[in-house]
């Protein structure tokens, strides 16, 4: 199996190394056997010195730390380390009457420590040994995002699919009925002009676009005997007319977690504001706003287009029959904000 591009190496090459004891005898002592590993070294003779060579070139792959050192000792640094520096190795440098707290040390982070006096091959293996785990836990995380990444993607691409398939179930539900057809696409374009009069934007707005656009894709299941009837509906046909907003939240479920906007808009564009819509009889602000605005980009235009049981009315007569059931059907702010947003509704495309 090969690495994706990217992904940290198994075995680090040349890098930085950090050496902090107070006694510089020791700092070269270990300087020469890092040297002799490939590694570029800095020293320091503290712990505030090594927190401001650090600051200065960055994170550094390994540190290795006396335990006792004036002002911030081993300890100190260690915590400071892991605090500001998380993917930097500490090995820890103590002597045998210290092997207690250098143990403590293993839990607050550190990812070994030495016993002094320290030989070459120890040295060589345990650094080697903390710089594999280092580069193993660095390559699992890398994993870890690429895959979320590309699970991520493909939920987005899973989605996209999806879209286009019930973007494609609307189209049909309107080439079947002439009376609507471009019925949706008006009412997304309506809806997404209210909605930016009351300040919605970016991903919102999106959300109305394509709530408007999918309002009705429950009528999906509705039989077209009922939908073309010219004359008034007996109960059951209006009852499986009003079954139709909870049917396509049904068939967009898969929406639910990206846009659960949309579902709103499609359950409850046939709300209320005085509680006789449906299908829940939701009643004033309990009506999602994204609704409320769909609700009066809907009433709109199926006013001014020619429906089956009734002749379609004047652009003028529609608003004024907006404004005449605004606050006992219709959301009062989200009528005006349509009339602001559309002022001379002559100019609106009333037909497909």
């Amino acid at each position: 199996m090969t690495d994706p591009p990217g992904a940290p190496p198994i075995v680090a090459g040349s890098a930085n190394c950090l050496v902090v004891d107070d006694e510089p005898s020791v700092r070269r002592s270990l300087v020469r056997m890092l040297q002799a590993q490939g590694f570029s070294c800095f020293e320091a003779g503290s712990g505030r010195e090594a927190l401001d060579v650090l600051a200065r070139i960055g994170e550094a792959p390994l540190m290795i730390s006396d335990m006792r050192m004036p002002g911030l000792d081993g300890v100190g640094l260690l915590e400071a380390v892991r605090e500001r520096f998380p993917d930097t190795s500490v090995i820890m440098l103590t002597g045998m009457s210290e092997t207690t707290t250098a143990v403590d040390c293993l839990h607050m982070g550190a990812a070994d420590f030495l016993l002094k006096p320290i030989s070459v091959g120890e040295l060589q293996a345990r650094v080697a040994r903390v710089l594999e785990k280092r580069a193993l836990i660095l390559q699992n995380r890398f994993y870890q995002e690429h895959l979320e990444r590309q699970v991520h993607e493909q939920a987005l691409r899973i989605q996209e699919l999806f879209l286009q398939g019930v973007q494609m179930l609307a189209r049909a539900l309107e080439a079947k009925d002439a009376y609507t057809r471009g019925h949706s696409i008006r009412v997304s374009q309506y809806a997404v002009g209210t909605a930016r009069r009351l300040g919605f934007a970016g991903p919102s707005l999106d959300g109305i676009r394509l709530g408007g656009e999918l309002h009705d894709i429950g009528k999906i299941g509705t039989r077209e005997s009922v939908l073309h009837k010219p004359g008034m509906l007996t109960a059951d046909e209006f009852r499986q007319i009003s079954e139709h907003p909870a049917l396509g939240e049904r068939m967009l479920l898969p929406l639910a977690q990206e846009s659960p906007d949309v579902l709103r808009i499609v359950r409850s564009h046939h709300e209320r504001l005085d509680g006789r819509g449906f299908p829940d009889g939701l009643r004033g602000e309990k009506i999602p706003i994204e609704a409320r605005i769909v609700a009066v980009a809907d009433s709109f235009d199926a006013m001014t287009t020619e429906r089956p049981y009734r002749d379609s009315r004047p652009p003028e007569a529609a608003v004024a029959e907006l404004r005449r059931v605004a606050g006992t059907q219709l959301d009062p702010d989200a009528v005006e904000a349509f009339v602001g947003a559309f002022p001379d509704p002559k100019e609106l495309p009333l037909s497909a």
